[in-house]
């Protein structure tokens, strides 16, 4: 896979994920004596498309910087059900308070990954791209849309502030279609002036007519708002007459009531771009399991869950106790 740029909001996105299941101190870690140390390994038990290294290395470097993990995955690889995703070791303390912030940022980013995947792999062989949305949890916008990359599906904007989408109440302010794209395009000409980066413009639309006005009057993308099937193919061919005689660059791009089961058919009838909601909002989470070695057992082996996450090789662990009387967690 082609290396996807990290976010760089992911050392303040971390900071934020502890200190709201940290607080003032880990309580229970303190059960756990000062200087234990122990080892382990993270194991999925679903068959996914891995995402978060990154986030979840940053959890244990905030933590403590004698924690060392090994990695036998990347973001992007396929996983299958059992595999070993990591292995770790370092004090006991640290690995223990990191787990669940940790865990909640790989079980996250591999179920948007894993869902765009599933995308990607549906509209395979067709000219359409799926795109992401800003229906993202919040404070974890850039993290799944880099998730949704690593998945094979492509992110729209970032926000608000980097393309402009005009909408049913931006038409109406502005008076109709034409005159909001014109505004638009001061708008775009005067941020592209100051960053140097483009600004696409994009229209979304609820008829044909809109459409055709929305792409003379010059916007880059058209969004074609919970067209059907046959009104989807009559927009693609209006577009493609125009491209044809040079009126137009735009592209179409569906959106609305998008799902798995249909978004083959509306990639085979004309999007350029179909916008997925789904990627982000309505994932499914990875479950994982952080496990911890305990007497004679192989590390190289998966080892049994216990409650919350952390777990033992074939030895159940009920409490924090249970883990110090382990000769894995050294003293």
């Amino acid at each position: 896979m082609t290396a996807i740029p990290l976010p760089q909001d992911i050392e303040a996105v971390v900071t934020l994920a502890l200190k709201e299941d940290v607080g003032d101190g880990d309580l229970t870690a303190q059960l756990l004596p000062e200087d234990s140390t122990a080892q382990g390994q993270v194991i999925t038990r679903d068959a996914a498309v891995f995402c978060g290294k990154a986030w979840f290395n940053e959890v244990f470097s905030q933590l403590s910087d004698a924690i060392k993990i090994t990695w036998e995955v990347e973001d992007g690889d396929d996983l299958v059900p059992n595999q070993v995703l990591c292995r770790f070791e370092g004090p006991a303390r640290a690995l223990v308070t990191g787990e669940r912030t940790a865990l909640n940022f790989l079980q996250t980013l591999s179920g948007t990954a894993t869902t765009a995947n599933r995308f990607a792999k549906r509209i395979k062989g067709t000219r359409a791209t799926v795109r992401d949305t800003r229906k993202t949890l919040p404070g974890l916008r850039t993290a799944q849309k880099y998730a949704v990359a690593c998945g094979g599906c492509a992110n729209h904007r970032m926000g608000l502030y980097d393309a402009i989408l005009i909408k049913e109440n931006h038409i109406m302010a502005a008076g109709s279609i034409t005159a909001a794209v014109q505004q638009a395009q001061l708008v775009a000409g005067e941020k592209t002036q100051r960053t140097g980066l483009p600004v696409p413009i994009e229209v979304e639309v609820e008829n044909i007519e809109e459409m055709e006005e929305a792409i003379l009057a010059g916007a880059e993308l058209v969004l074609v708002d919970n067209f059907s099937i046959p009104l989807l193919n009559k927009a693609a061919a209006a577009n493609k007459k125009h491209r044809s005689l040079n009126r137009s660059q735009a592209m179409v791009e569906a959106s609305g009531g998008i799902t798995w089961e249909n978004a083959r058919s509306i990639a085979d009838n004309g999007g350029d771009y179909i916008a997925v909601g789904t990627l982000t909002k309505d994932l499914q989470s990875v479950d994982l399991s952080m496990r911890f070695n305990v007497d004679g057992a192989d590390s190289q082996e998966p080892s049994a869950r216990v409650a919350d996450g952390t777990a033992t090789s074939g030895n159940s662990m009920e409490s924090v106790a249970e883990l110090i009387r382990s000769k894995n967690v050294k003293r």
